[in-house]
């Protein structure tokens, strides 16, 4: 079969696929199908997007059995190959892995730069992982806007762990906190030169810290970044009560500590279900991305008013030529679509 009729009978299997047919293929572990399925969650045209909510709204029921781990750091910390060798210890000892890969969005395409399917070769190929590299479409808190449907997805496909890769310590990894079960934060050594990157804030939304590239000439170094971190956490509240965020070695050269910070997240997900924190933390999520819809819905309703389009064209005008101040822009613009609301009631 020569290739364009390849491709035309995809396109042909592609139309006329329904929505109950991805469902069950995404239930049964259908790679292709998760693929599918993902790509229709991720669109942004408004039929992908009523289509997106009918297959969430049916593989609720069989989502939330994972454990959820969030994992950021600064540039250059190694995020790709710690999961990589993590995502490998995992996979090899039995556990269906999904990564949701977030990669910094191409300003001329909208797509991601890096692609990480080539970042993280040897996972990609483990029977028991699935990587899904997505762009962050410039989304606050380093993951796409459609993360947290792409994790109920990857659950409803029977994966037990999802790693998800921010694109790094930004303003807002709050998102990625609000979303995850357990959250860790890579560092690499001499943390005094690290923490002027490193904000506060990032420091106590972790649950643990990586000490990342503990390996050869940089095993003693790591060792002293390990200590200067965990006096550094003792200065700082930590977000649970009963939890403290623990420091720990690891090399992805070597495979140093991966057991280790393994056993400390069963640790805290045994501890939080005791404690009820566990459930307590999944309806806290739920809220969260029930405002983000809230605020995204709020947002598309505003910018795509017609009365805030053409007043918008007038306004960007008066801004230009200083005529009036941001504030007053503002102003202009909410009164326009509060008064369009109004005379539609």
């Amino acid at each position: 079969m020569m290739p364009d009729q390849i491709r035309f009978f995809k396109k042909q299997h592609d139309r006329e696929m329904s929505i109950q047919q991805i469902v069950d293929g995404v239930i049964k572990k259908n790679i292709a199908i998760l693929a599918k399925a993902l790509t229709i969650i991720e669109s942004k045209t408004e039929r992908h997007r009523e289509q997106a909510q009918t297959i969430i709204q049916q593989l609720l029921p069989y989502a939330g059995r994972s454990i959820r781990i969030g994992i950021t750091g600064v540039p250059g910390a190694g995020k790709s190959s710690f999961i990589e060798g993590f995502g490998m210890m995992l996979c090899d000892a039995g556990f269906r892995v999904a990564v949701l890969a977030i990669d910094p969005s191409s300003t001329i395409t909208g797509g991601s730069i890096l692609g990480d399917k080539t970042r993280m070769e040897a996972l990609s190929k483990h029977k028991n992982a699935y990587i899904r590299p997505s762009p962050s479409s410039g989304t606050l808190g380093g993951v796409h806007e459609r993360t947290r449907e792409a994790i109920i997805a990857c659950e409803a496909a029977g994966y037990d762990i999802i790693l998800v890769e921010t694109v790094g310590v930004g303003q807002s990894e709050v998102t990625v906190r609000s979303m995850v079960d357990f959250f860790l934060l890579l560092v690499l050594t001499r943390a005094g030169d690290e923490l002027q990157g490193i904000k506060k804030g990032i420091l106590e939304l972790a649950d643990a810290l990586i000490v990342h590239k503990a390996d050869g000439d940089n095993l003693s170094i790591a060792e002293q970044t390990r200590r200067e971190y965990k006096q550094i956490l003792h200065l700082i509240h930590s977000r649970i009560d009963w939890w403290k965020p623990q420091v720990l070695l690891c090399s992805s050269i070597t495979g140093k500590g991966w057991q280790e910070i393994w056993s400390l997240i069963e640790g805290f997900i045994h501890e939080a279900k005791i404690r009820n924190y566990f459930e307590t933390n999944r309806q806290f999520q739920v809220h969260a991305w029930f405002h983000s819809l809230v605020m995204e819905r709020l947002e598309r309703s505003f910018f795509q008013n017609k009365q805030v389009i053409e007043k918008k064209k007038r306004i960007d005008e008066q801004l230009e030529n200083g005529e009036i101040t941001v504030p007053q822009a503002v102003d202009l613009l909410f009164s326009v679509y509060n008064s369009k609301k109004n005379g539609q009631r």
